[in-house]
Parts: structure tokens; sequence; C-alpha cells
């Protein structure tokens, strides 16, 4: 007697997605180009800024300081409190902050005001990107969701290599108020196409949070200080690129074009860091922290050759563009928390980082000048340094806790950093990452 066993019949789904999702998918992706202008332009326009509001441009970075304080300390909150809120109105309230944001510092009459705007922004870029990536997920099948969310998050490398360099240009030609004035009224528009052309997604429970007991046994904790110190240390000198490459030989007009060559040594360290994070986190991590440091160290010694502080500039922020992915896997693979709140978590952490590294740097400028900013810089690079090679379970040669990250997860990370900076190389532009780094929520 035989017996047939019955087989469900495999349907084949199609990769394709409706209109309305396409649409709102771009509309995404122009918000996180969008956010991460925003958050960086002060760094290209830093001296003309200082010049005309009569401060010293080691005062200038504190606008940097009080953004990355703002996102710190309230991108946990903020993502937790706003979660069952429909996302297409904290979306769209978001692009307002942002259009607000960067009104009143484009009218702003004193450096007090521009401070208030900037705080402002970092409300806003506090909460944007946890709703950015939990929006990707929701308009689009699930098996699409992490393409869904690498497209988007492309945005946030678009706004580091080209929407920071043409702005630092329009601000040196035609002034750094208009600069900013015309990015409020593109965000203002784009909140305008949100309302049009965004599906409408509810919102979600609230996510697992853990608690700091088990952030700490699972090695969460050190993955946190050592991404802390990391973009501390490349923040001194970072939030002072342009004033430093003036002062190596730099035309003060060339700014911009500098800041797109330097990003883009930062996206070749991106696609490294996409090939090797399953392969070889830690070993890559340890090389590519390590390397930064050593790259920090040698700057003074080539300050006077502005071809030598090119090629080591360059490969600062090539192995700078590793560590956002790999911190963010990494705070992934512990599963101490959901995904979206280890992004919050290394966001939060970059921005203390981003905030500690411009006041920091503000300081040593102020008291040394600008030769003294990348020794200390790179002192802060080498304790990070310190902390991931002593932490093996947050830190480990292979994945645990979540071995190996899903290829939708992979990607997500890989397109969103920017940044962790991001939280971090747009942190790094001054992170995000931060807020890309939430791009890695698959879960919503």
């Amino acid at each position: 007697m035989t017996s047939t066993i019955l087989r469900p019949q495999q349907t084949h789904q199609p990769h394709t997605v409706g209109a309305p999702a396409v649409i709102g998918i771009a509309v995404l992706c122009l918000s996180t180009f969008f956010a991460i202008t925003t958050e960086l332009m002060p760094v290209g326009l830093l001296s003309s800024m200082s010049t005309d509001l009569g401060v010293a441009e080691s005062q200038m970075g504190i606008v940097v300081t009080v953004y990355a304080l703002a996102v710190a300390i309230l991108a946990l909150p903020l993502t937790w409190a706003t979660s069952r809120f429909p996302r297409r109105a904290v979306l769209v309230a978001t692009l307002s902050g942002y259009a607000v944001s960067n009104l009143i510092v484009a009218l702003a009459p004193s450096f007090a005001v521009v401070c208030v705007g900037r705080v402002i922004g970092g409300i806003t870029h506090a909460l944007f990107f946890s709703v950015a990536s939990a929006y990707a997920t929701k308009i689009v099948p699930p098996r699409l969701a992490g393409r869904a969310i690498a497209f988007v998050y492309s945005g946030s490398s678009l706004g580091f290599v080209i929407g920071v360099p043409v702005a630092t240009t329009v601000g040196d030609q035609l002034g750094w108020r208009l600069a900013v004035g015309a990015v409020a009224a593109c965000a203002a528009v784009l909140a305008l196409v949100a309302v049009v052309f965004l599906p409408a997604v509810r919102g979600e429970s609230s996510p697992h949070i853990g608690s700091p007991r088990s952030w700490a046994r699972t090695g969460l904790v050190s993955v946190i200080v050592a991404d802390l110190l990391l973009f501390a240390g490349h923040y001194v000198v970072y939030t002072y690129i342009g004033p430093y490459l003036v002062g190596a030989g730099l035309d003060g007009a060339a700014v911009g074009g500098a800041l797109l060559v330097l990003g883009g040594t930062g996206i070749v360290g991106l696609l490294v860091a996409g090939a090797f994070v399953d392969r070889a986190p830690r070993q890559t991590l340890i090389a590519a922290i390590g390397a930064m440091a050593l790259a920090l160290a040698a700057l003074p010694f080539v300050h006077g050759s502005l071809v030598g502080t090119f090629v080591v500039a360059g490969v600062w922020m090539a192995a700078n563009g590793t560590t956002g992915t790999l911190f963010m896997a990494a705070a992934i693979r512990t599963g101490g928390v959901s995904p979206d709140i280890a992004g919050a978590l290394v966001n939060g952490a970059s921005n203390i980082g981003i905030a500690a590294g411009a006041a920091a740097g503000a300081q040593v400028f102020g008291v040394s000048g600008l030769g003294a900013l990348p020794f200390a810089a790179a002192v802060v690079v080498a304790a990070s340094l310190v902390v991931a090679v002593l932490a093996r379970r947050g830190f480990p040669a292979h994945g645990h806790g979540q071995e190996t990250l899903s290829t939708s997860s992979l990607q997500t990370i890989t397109s969103g950093l920017q940044v962790v900076t991001s939280s971090v190389q747009t942190v790094r532009t001054v992170t995000t990452p931060t807020g890309s780094l939430r791009a890695v929520d698959d879960r919503r």
C-alpha cells in the first residue's frame, strides 16, 4: 500500500510593489537626504557663519554640540513615546521640524538664536530615523522590507556626499543664510508632498527595551561605550574640518569640494564594512579603529602639505566609514534589545560622543589651536580601541545572540550608515548615523 504525500503548491511571489509604495519610498529617501543635510551643514559653513555672527570658530562649534545633545537625550524616549502614533503624522511633523529649525537658523540675528534653531533640529532628528525605518517596512511586502529600507537610507549617504558639499558651495558663493534657507524650503515642500503621497500607516506597540542589567550581560554596554568614544574622538577634529583644511593650504571656496572627496572615501569604507560585517566583524572593527587612531596622530606631521593632509585624512575617513555598520551589527547581535531600540541606543551614544567631541575640540582649539586637535582626537579614539579589544562579549569574532545578520538587515545597515555615523558617517560629518542606524529595524 502506498501513500501519497500532498505538498503545498509553491507559488512565486513577484518582487514588485505598487505605485503608492514606490512613491512613498522615494519620499522617505528624499527625507533622509534633507535630514542628514540639515544635521551636517554647519561643518562646511562653520567659518562663514562664525564671521557673520561675530563669534570665534571654536565657539561656533557649539551648534554641533547642542544638536547632538538633543538627539542623544531624546532618541530613545521619543522613539518609545511615539511608537503608537500614526506614522504619517509623525513623519510630517519631523519634516516640518526640519523646516522650522533651518528657517530659524537662516533668519537668526544672533548666535543664541542659531543655537535655538539647532536644538529644534536635534529634537526632530532624535525621532525622524526610527519613524522612517518603520515606515519603509510597512508600505512594502515583508520580503522586500530590507531592500526598501536600504533604498530609503541611501538618502543618508547622498546627503553626506552631495547635500553637505552643495550646501557648503552655495554658502560660500551666495551666503550661508541662503543655503540654510533653501534647505528649509525644501523640507517644507517635502512635508506637503508626504501629506499627499505617503500611504497611511498605523503605529505599533512599544518595542522591547530590555534593562541596563541585560545590556551589561550581553555586551551591549561595551558596544555603546566604544561607539561613544569613537565618535567623540572623530568629532574633536571633524567639527573643525573646514578651518583645518584651510589651515593646511586649501582655498576657502574649495571646502565643499574637499568634503565631497572625503565623503567618497568614507563610502569606500562603508562598502568594505558590508563585505566583512559577517565574516570578520571583530577583526575589521579593530583594524578600522586602529587605522583611525594612527591617521589622526599622523595628521599634524603632514599639515604643511595639502596633498599629504588629503591622503592621511582620506585614510581616516575611509576607516571611519566602516565603523557605523560594524557598531550597529555588534549592537544587534548582542540580542539585548530589539533592533529599533539598538538603533536608538547606538544613535544616542553616537550623539553624546559628537557633543562631547565638538565641545572638547572647541576647548582644545581655543587654547592650543588647530594643530593640537588631531593629537587629542587620537587619544580618545585609542580609548575606543582599548574597549573594543577587551570587550570580547560585545565584539566577538563571530556573531552571538543573532549568529548572522539576515540579508535584509545587512542591506539596511550597509546602506543606512553613514552613519554612525549616521550616526555615523553622516554623523561623522557631523552621524548619524545617527538616525540611519535605526534603519536596521526589520521587526516593525
